[in-house]
């Protein structure tokens, strides 16, 4: 601009005509000098306008520069989230039973009378039919004084009434009832759930994924679906179920974990870390999610800690699509350091889990792992002895930790969708190998000090979903059933009270989706749906969720040697509302 203005100024003097020049006066001459002064002046100023704006520009390229370079340090970080409202009526039937607490209370009679141990008084009462057992427990003083009246060797042989005193100065003086049937109805249970989960990019082939969880019940720092009937299934103190069940406000650990893949250059892969081994395929169907959000098959339904190591290749066939293969290990119990003499493991898991085929939506999926030293009761749970604490035996009245022996699993499961129509069958078998036997005399699937050898449990689970994405509506049926010794690892489940896939029994589903609609949504990642959906289930079985102590058959309860700890589920009703945002 500067070079353009002097330019013109030069042309113009050029272009003045020769008489202009010629003989020009003093006071000219000083006018001239004047003009050519001030438009130095005013071109020196326009020369430092220029400079500023040029400075200005480099600090811009500076400064633009330097944000670009934390921009693209920043990209490497990405942020999820999602958030649940959740609303649930449950209605729960349960049915009559013996309390292993009155039991005990009953056996420390016994022993205050007759002076047996509890392993002669157990084959005494095996020794009659179950009918007579109850009537035994219900009229307990009476049938302890027929018992010594009856005994050569008692000092009260052959005087009924003598015997009668004897007992009653034992401090026998009432028998036991069994505990009624009853309702737990929870008209109306809100929840909130938070998630935020993160991924960084740490190098080409490395990078970390974390999720973190807040899931509490309004108005409590409790959980308030662990009393009652459904203890077995609401252990929020167990690690692998911290942050899948409702408790406190608190924000915990869900997932953390890095994954090195190329490893050697090789379609291999390696991941270490807590992991990402809850709500498997096929429950992202009934979730509405739309993808699946876990590696194992919803039977293995536990947010464990561990190490895989896969490889993904292409399959022979175009309909198949590529193949994953993993070995995985992990820890679900850590025993710490013991004494001398202590002979607690570590319980860990190993298996293998191999995605056959993987195209679009069609999945199938088999796994098989060894859960090995399983315990008895997981960490930070306080699991009451009633054998101690009624003076039975001498203890603190809990029940220490102990190895009971393995737990062997399989499952598959095949998903499909043809035109708008998802459906898929998964299975499971299950087997369990005791090798101990706990201070209460209770081991995996076993109870009283028997040896129950092993057995074989097995699940069948299949559904259907119906989209219809004009109207932004989704529906859906389930249905599982399990049988007498079926075991799923499904501690981590997200049914508010009931894990359904742990039921010995049938489990029937029904559910509607319902796409909102809040106009177009701003990423790929967001979503926003209400969920309605019903339960029913139908217990067979007694210990659902559980592999302590033998499964009973509800039919079966009347019978002393078959007493439960806690009310054993006949029928539940559940209703649940939600309302859920990805972003």
């Amino acid at each position: 601009m500067v070079k353009r203005t002097l330019g013109l100024i030069l042309a113009a003097l050029m272009l003045l005509p020769a008489g202009a020049f010629a003989a020009p006066t003093t006071a000219d001459l000083a006018r001239q000098i004047e003009m050519l002064t001030q438009q130095l002046n005013t071109l020196q100023e326009q020369l430092s306008e220029v400079q500023e704006t040029t400075n200005d520009n480099a600090d811009s390229v500076e400064l633009l520069e330097s944000s670009s370079a934390k921009w693209d340090e920043h990209s490497r970080f990405e942020f999820t989230g999602d958030y649940r409202f959740r609303m649930d009526y449950s209605d729960t039937d349960t049915e009559a039973f013996w309390s292993a607490g009155d039991i005990a209370s009953a056996v420390s009679d016994m022993q205050a009378v007759t002076g047996m141990d509890v392993q002669s008084i157990l084959e005494v009462m095996g020794s009659y039919s179950a009918a007579d057992r109850k009537m035994m427990m219900e009229n307990l003083p009476y049938a302890l004084a027929g018992m010594l009246a009856s005994n050569p060797m008692s000092p009260v042989y052959g005087d009924m009434t003598a015997a009668q005193s004897y007992v009653t100065s034992a401090g026998v003086t009432s028998g036991y009832n069994m505990v009624p049937k009853d309702n737990y109805e929870n008209d109306i249970l809100y929840t909130n759930r938070f998630r935020l989960g993160m991924k960084a990019k740490v190098s080409d082939n490395l990078e970390f994924k974390g999720r973190l969880a807040m899931y509490k019940a309004w108005g409590m720092q409790s959980n308030p679906t662990s009393n009652g009937p459904y203890m077995f299934n609401s252990f929020t103190e167990m690690d692998g179920a911290t942050t899948r069940q409702p408790s406190d406000s608190i924000v915990r650990v869900d997932r953390a974990y890095i994954n090195w893949t190329g490893v050697a250059d090789l379609p291999v892969w390696f991941s270490i870390g807590r992991r990402p081994t809850t709500d498997g395929p096929p429950a992202h169907l009934r979730m509405g999610t739309g993808k699946r959000m876990a590696t194992p098959v919803n039977f293995m339904d536990y947010a464990f800690d561990g190490a895989t190591l896969g490889a993904v290749f292409e399959n022979p066939f175009e309909f198949m699509g590529y193949s994953k293969i993993r070995f995985c290990y992990g820890r679900g119990f850590e025993a710490g350091p013991t004494e001398n003499g202590n002979e607690l493991d570590d319980m860990d898991f190993g298996g293998l889990s191999w995605d056959l085929i993987n195209k679009g939506p069609r999945f199938m999926n088999i796994q098989a792992f060894l859960a090995a030293n399983i315990v008895n009761v997981p960490d930070g749970v306080d699991f009451m002895n009633p054998l101690e604490a009624y003076g039975v035996v001498e203890g603190d009245g809990y029940l220490d930790t102990e190895n009971l022996g393995d737990i062997y699993h399989t499952s598959f499961v095949y998903m499909d969708k043809y035109a708008d129509l998802n459906y898929f069958l998964a299975g499971g078998w299950s087997r369990t190998d005791p090798d101990g036997v706990d201070e209460m005399g209770s081991t995996l699937l076993g109870s009283w000090w028997e040896d129950p050898g092993q057995k074989d449990g097995y699940c069948i689970y299949g559904g259907i979903r119906y989209d219809m994405p004009d109207q932004g509506l989704k529906f859906g049926l389930e249905y599982n059933y399990g049988t007498k010794n079926w075991i799923s690892m499904t501690p981590a489940h997200d049914d508010m009270t009931q894990a359904k896939l742990a039921t010995r029994g049938h489990v029937g589903e029904a559910y509607v989706i319902w796409d909102l609609p809040v106009g177009d949504m701003l990423s790929s990642k967001c979503k926003a749906f209400m969920r309605l959906g019903y339960q029913h289930y139908e217990y067979e079985y007694t210990g659902s969720g559980n592999w302590l102590g033998a499964p009973v058959d509800i039919d079966e309860l009347d019978d002393p040697l078959n007493a439960q700890f806690f009310a054993p589920i006949d029928s539940m009703d559940q209703v649940y509302l939600t309302m859920e945002a990805f972003f």
